[in-house]
């Protein structure tokens, strides 16, 4: 998933050179007023393109896109040249992908459902068609993980954006009794690091951001072994509610942590209402995130938070 040496070495820069400025406490001189700095523009679409295209997205002016592996979330998977096309307008491009479960529609579904089945574990709630696995085992690295994270690099994806991690702390621990939900935890971890390590070995300025369990920043490694992290529901749940939970502000303390540790941060808030778009907006250049404002079903571009108040 990586790039040549022409017309893709402006891109060169990973995600956090080039968003250092829109990240860094501005020290404006004596006198000057003291507007935050801004905050990189994402966008995150995983499904409706247009004519399976992505041409909506080049013309879009975000800094960042998540897009899924495959156009069509199956065997349909986007090209190199598409990549680059995206890349070559001014985006840092991640490639979606779930790494704590699995749905029933993707390519490697059948294989694991026929002949391992024994790394189906329980159903994802809400989702239906989509069921934890054991993230933990060999073949799920190397039969479907591995494969994955190669397809991103030789595509020529700036690097991608884990989703599931959050299935350590949901997947029935009643059927594993030689596991134990920290055991889980730190094979979560483990997970991510081991990507990270094998993204890293063939291109040192390939990205890691994980979505969401920002917690997992207290084992040891885990933070120097990514890049960033993408962190949904904030400050609104799906749809319109505001966060106001007690996990709400653990979650924000965790990601100010990852923040003031160099990473950049990509929230995802679902909101519709004007007023609370604005203010998810707000508190992401406040808190000097990146971010977007959506739907839940990530299938068009939203506009982009104004940069400025």
């Amino acid at each position: 998933m990586r790039r040549g040496a022409t017309a893709t070495t402006h891109h060169l820069s990973s995600l956090l050179a080039a968003l250092t400025v829109a990240l860094a406490a501005c020290q404006p001189s004596p006198g000057e007023p003291t507007d935050p700095p801004p905050t990189p523009r994402m966008a995150y679409q995983l499904q409706g393109y247009p004519d399976g295209e992505l041409d909506a997205l080049t013309e879009a002016p975000h800094d960042v896109a998540v897009i899924d592996l495959a156009r069509d979330g199956r065997q349909g998977y986007f090209t190199t040249d598409e990549i680059t096309r995206l890349r070559d307008s001014d985006k840092t491009v991640l490639a979606y992908f779930e790494i704590g479960s699995i749905e029933d529609f993707r390519p490697e579904f059948d294989h694991i459902r026929t002949r391992q089945t024994d790394l189906l574990l329980s159903d994802v709630p809400s989702w239906p068609g989509e069921h934890f696995v054991r993230y933990w085992d060999q073949r799920w690295w190397q039969d479907t993980v591995r494969p994955r994270l190669d397809r991103a690099m030789e595509t020529g994806f700036d690097g991608v954006y884990l989703d599931t991690l959050i299935a350590y702390e949901q997947i029935d621990l009643s059927g594993l009794p030689h596991h134990s939900r920290q055991s889980l935890r730190q094979a979560m971890a483990d997970l991510v690091m081991r990507i990270a390590e094998h993204a890293h070995t063939q291109n040192p300025e390939f990205l890691v951001f994980p979505q969401n369990a920002p917690e997992l920043r207290e084992v040891d490694g885990y933070v120097d072994a990514i890049d960033g992290i993408g962190m949904e529901d904030l400050f609104f749940l799906d749809t319109d509610r505001p966060c106001v939970q007690d996990y709400c502000t653990e979650n924000l303390d965790h990601v100010r942590a990852l923040r003031d540790a160099g990473k950049t941060v990509l929230a995802v808030d679902y909101a519709v209402d004007p007023d609370n778009v604005a203010e998810a907006c707000r508190r992401y250049r406040e808190e000097g995130f990146g971010g977007t404002v959506t739907t839940v079903d990530l299938d068009t571009v939203a506009p982009p938070c104004p940069t400025h108040q």
